[in-house]
């Protein structure tokens, strides 16, 4: 397939792809990184694209899938330096709390960080990837009535997330 034909699916998909990146990252800069490289890999791979296999927003989470998956690796054995050899030591984690903003609502975010792994990567390809049940049970290997219990009971803890932190509005004087 030419490379024109690729800048249409670049045009078309990147705030797609970038939506799943912001559901699962804790930077801006983070989520525009893997979604560069999620680009780049498809690009070396377009020339394989099967389109009878999978539409190609779900074949391009599914690589964006396996870079989160390779990120996190990677990033799990940074983590492992001891606090006494960062520069700064252990005031270097005073400002460890300051989190970039993302773009999503402080409430989204809090519910978000209630789900466990599975459920926020499937929150992430339904509404930051825009996929539909069966394209992300096709991405993932669910099947389909998984794919919507997880959704379901992940949308249901994540509404009581958000109305626990709401403050509770005045009560009118009787």
């Amino acid at each position: 397939m030419p490379a024109r034909d690729f800048s249409a699916v670049y045009d078309e998909h990147v705030w797609q792809v970038y939506g799943f990146f912001s559901y699962r990252m804790g930077s801006r800069a983070d989520a525009e990184d893997l979604t560069q490289k999620t680009f780049e890999r498809a690009l070396r791979s377009w020339s394989r694209y099967d389109p009878s296999r999978a539409g190609v927003g779900t074949w391009l989470l599914a690589i964006a899938r396996n870079l989160l998956v390779d990120h996190f690796r990677a990033d799990r054995s940074a983590r492992q330096q001891p606090l006494h050899e960062l520069e700064g030591g252990y005031e270097a984690l005073a400002g460890a709390t300051d989190r970039p903003d993302l773009g999503l609502e402080p409430d989204l975010e809090r519910a978000l960080a209630s789900l466990g792994v599975r459920e926020r990567e499937i929150i992430a390809l339904r509404f930051g990837g825009d996929l539909s049940g069966p394209e992300i049970a096709e991405a993932t290997g669910l099947s389909l009535a998984n794919v919507q219990q997880i959704l379901s009971r992940s949308l249901r803890r994540m509404r009581i997330a958000i109305e626990q932190a709401e403050p509770s509005a005045p009560q009118p004087d009787s």
